[in-house]
């Protein structure tokens, strides 16, 4: 759900940042994040998004939700979520252009659930991007960067969520560049 549906010009893939959110953003759970009052953002994360915005990038998200499937929370507290997220980084002059979220579960037969590139996908088509070559993918496991990675994303792995798990198991991180956080990536990739 994006804050307002507007289309975005020109925005080149080198400029596109795509956010895993739980374990990126806010704090990840194992038991899920089923409420307003249990999503706890990075406030060095939000930070880092608005920083983001205002080097000229295009932030956006691509998360996997599967416990709207699972039924344990429905797509209007998703939402109240992605409104709390996005009134915060609006707060620090930050901009999240979409955010693209797949309610179904594991066994569902969807082309959105990461690993697969769907979210990602309906990122492109929502900027009107022609390729997502050379953009960002910023995730917390390996599935995240597998999505981006499928269609030509620069695969960026934190050390936040589940990220130190990741790190530790180390297969198909190859193409991987690792950071602690979020903001470890957004000062480094701004003072390219």
């Amino acid at each position: 759900m994006s804050p307002t549906n507007e289309r975005y010009v020109n925005v080149s893939p080198e400029k596109l940042i795509i956010l895993d959110r739980d374990g990126v953003i806010n704090r990840d759970s194992d038991a899920y994040i089923k409420s307003l009052a249990e999503w706890i953002p990075y406030p060095s994360a939000i930070n880092a998004i608005a920083r983001l915005t205002k080097a000229g990038f295009t932030v956006t998200v691509a998360t996997n939700q599967s416990g709207i499937a699972r039924g344990y929370y429905d797509e209007a507290t998703l939402h109240a979520m992605h409104e709390c997220l996005n009134a915060l980084v609006e707060a620090e002059d930050g901009r999240i252009a979409h955010i693209a979220y797949c309610p179904h579960g594991p066994d569902d037969g969807c082309s959105c659930r990461k690993p697969l590139p769907g979210l990602l996908l309906e990122i492109q088509q929502q900027l009107g991007i022609e390729s997502l070559e050379g953009s960002w993918m910023v995730g917390d496991s390996l599935r995240d960067l597998q999505a981006g990675e499928a269609v030509g994303c620069h695969s960026v792995l934190v050390k936040t969520g589940k990220g130190e798990k990741t790190l530790a198991h180390n297969a198909g991180l190859e193409n991987a560049t690792v950071f602690a956080d979020l903001a470890a990536f957004t000062d480094w990739l701004c003072q390219q």
